[in-house]
């Protein structure tokens, strides 16, 4: 049987393995294989049966896939040990896909650890709205780039934009811009994305050109 420990996650992935070796290793032979001790002939006699002073045992792989040829060979390997009744923990890193179905394939028990992805906090679309509705020609600077770093889309600050053109017209809260100037950009900014994309420009540096020229 083969047991496949993998991931990024080597605290979590360490503390299963291990929990896991207690429950499998009793009365068993440990053999610990690694890039340094790895030897083929030794690895097929683990799989092919039992030996002159055990009648099983647990063969421990760490990061024997990492190397190409080591690697090849155990993935050659991984049918053999899968009927064998000796038992094969494998401890690796991130493995790709092809790699992981050639466990399943072999019919592993496979646990996978990732570290989970750090989620960026959302950036406030708002501030970057009223910049522009006081004027601040720095803050909006600032903020533009913060969004596009934050990976904020280009519709969601358009939009943003134009909800705050809207309602500065709507309320006649005019602020440093003249109604006329704010009936031009509204309509600017409507079709602004759609009207770059249709004439093969760059959106992004449509809408800091804009930003450029509303001040």
């Amino acid at each position: 049987m083969i047991y496949l420990f993998a991931g990024e996650d080597t605290l979590n992935k360490r503390k299963a393995y291990e929990i896991f070796l207690k429950s499998v290793a009793k009365n068993a032979e440990i053999f610990q294989i690694s890039r340094n001790n790895f030897d083929r002939g030794q690895i097929e006699s683990l799989y092919s049966g039992s030996g002159l002073f055990f009648s099983k045992s647990v063969t421990i792989f760490s990061d024997i896939l990492e190397r190409e040829e080591s690697g090849e060979f155990i993935l050659e390997k991984l049918p053999f040990m899968a009927d064998s009744k000796n038992a094969f923990i494998f401890l690796e890193s991130k493995l790709n896909k092809s790699v992981l179905d050639a466990f399943r394939k072999s019919r592993a028990e496979i646990n996978v650890f990732e570290i989970p992805k750090e989620r960026k906090e959302r950036f406030n679309t708002f501030l970057f709205a009223n910049d522009f509705g006081s004027r601040d020609k720095l803050n909006l600077w600032i903020h533009f780039r913060q969004a596009l770093q934050a990976e904020v889309s280009l519709e969601e600050m358009t939009g943003v934009l134009f909800w705050k053109m809207k309602d500065m017209v709507v309320k006649k809260s005019f602020g440093k811009f003249s109604e006329a100037e704010l009936k031009n950009f509204l309509s600017q900014i409507s079709t602004l994305l759609p009207k770059s994309r249709g004439e093969g420009k760059d959106a992004e540096a449509a809408l800091e050109q804009f930003l450029l020229e509303a001040f």
